[in-house]
């Protein structure tokens, strides 16, 4: 943010980045003051993942468990504000639910305990296709508003919570005082590079959906998430470790 504004020095900015906004209280930059947005670049789901261990095979049923269990079920993530452990906390507080939150220091690890018993649920991305389909971990719902053309039988948790929403997302952001032409001229070669076949193709190996625009239509999705997950943070006091 520091560096020179003449687009040689560019950041790949995310979901991360809007949710430490407002979940570390002292920063040395403003998120949304000191990045200039040039292009969205994908968005990529999160899936509900549970132990198969456990009774509930749908939303509902998932709930209903928690509500009669409730401070005994576990709820794994990938850290203290991360995307997993937000995304988490939303469900928690849209369905009415206690779990007990168990952060882990990475995915590997998280990954394992859920598939081993240690942990009964966890929201993670796609990267856990492989122990969905051979069984080891069962997907209840993807937090996306669409369901996935990996897991087409999968429902969205929206399908049961009306509104709810939650991805991971990634763009690129250049120092606040960058010239608009260089910005403009990013954005355009960014989007010619999502317009490639094997780029798109690759992205929906992972599921992803690609989000070409302009870099209004960034600066608009980096307002609009750092906004919603700021509240979910300052309604649940939470904070960073």
């Amino acid at each position: 943010m520091r560096a020179p504004p003449d687009g040689h020095t560019l950041l790949m900015v995310g979901t991360t980045q809007a949710i430490n906004a407002t979940v570390y209280k002292r920063l040395n930059f403003n998120f949304t003051h000191d990045i200039a947005p040039v292009a969205s670049i994908v968005r990529i789901p999160i899936v509900m993942l549970v132990n198969p261990s456990l009774p509930a095979k749908t939303v509902p049923e998932f709930i209903a468990y928690a509500k009669a269990n409730p401070g005994k079920v576990s709820m794994a993530s990938t850290g203290v504000g991360s995307t997993p452990h937000m995304t988490g906390e939303m469900f928690k507080m849209m369905a009415d639910i206690d779990l007990v939150h168990v952060p882990y220091r990475g995915g590997t690890a998280v990954v394992a305990d859920l598939i081993g018993g240690q942990v009964q649920v966890l929201f993670l991305g796609t990267e856990t296709i492989e122990h969905i389909r051979s069984g080891k971990l069962r997907a209840i719902a993807v937090t996306t508003t669409t369901r996935l053309h990996l897991l087409p039988d999968i429902p969205t948790v929206g399908e049961f919570l009306p509104g709810f929403e939650a991805s991971v997302w990634f763009g690129i952001g250049a120092p606040r005082n960058a010239p608009p032409d260089i910005i403009e001229k990013l954005n355009k070669e960014i989007n010619a590079a999502l317009a490639d076949p094997k780029l798109r193709a690759r992205l929906a190996e992972l599921d992803g959906t690609v989000l070409a625009g302009s870099p209004t239509d960034f600066g608009k999705l980096i307002a609009d998430e750092t906004e919603k997950w700021g509240k979910l943070i300052r309604a649940l006091n939470i904070k960073a470790e």
